[in-house]
């Protein structure tokens, strides 16, 4: 089974990207994050005319959200809730028999300090649960992938 994974920044204004990388790659599952769009509005239609009818989202208006697509069968799907928030930075699919774990962790802010910055306290409440969660059961057949915001170095990422 072969993977990808996109930070799409708002599926609705690239779905034509989308439809078109598809198309190109030879890919059975795509993971997006950053979806920006609630799930009712979702465009579950073009992704099924182009053959990827097999959809797992979770979505909020403006940020945010996850999805799994997939040319193969979803068996099963869930999601948590994580650091307390219901802002839709997780959903699991298990696609052959694999569960696949799609995360958009919190960035976190400029100040690395939780007892200043709300928003950094929330990435590594965040990264503490999922790591919690996921080193439970590790024999178990499951991927993470996603936008993990991780960049240790300051050389790491650009301004």
């Amino acid at each position: 089974m072969k993977i990808a994974t996109w930070n799409i920044n708002s599926i609705r204004l690239r779905i034509q990207l989308v439809i078109e990388f598809i198309k190109e790659h030879d890919i059975d599952v795509l993971c997006l994050q950053e979806t920006k769009t609630q799930d009712d509005f979702f465009p579950y239609e073009a992704l099924a005319d182009s053959g990827w009818g097999h959809i797992a989202c979770r979505g909020e208006k403006s940020y945010n959200g996850v999805a799994i697509i997939s040319r193969l069968p979803i068996e099963a799907q869930h999601h948590k809730l994580w650091a307390g928030k219901n802002d839709c930075r997780h959903i699991c699919a298990r696609i052959n028999g694999v569960d696949i774990h799609n995360f958009y962790v919190p960035a976190g802010g400029d100040e690395p300090d939780v007892l200043k910055n709300p928003k950094f306290e929330h990435k590594i409440s965040f990264l503490n649960e999922m790591m919690s969660f996921l080193s439970k059961n590790i024999n178990t057949n499951k991927i993470l992938v996603g936008d993990l915001n991780i960049a240790p170095l300051e050389n790491d990422v650009w301004s």
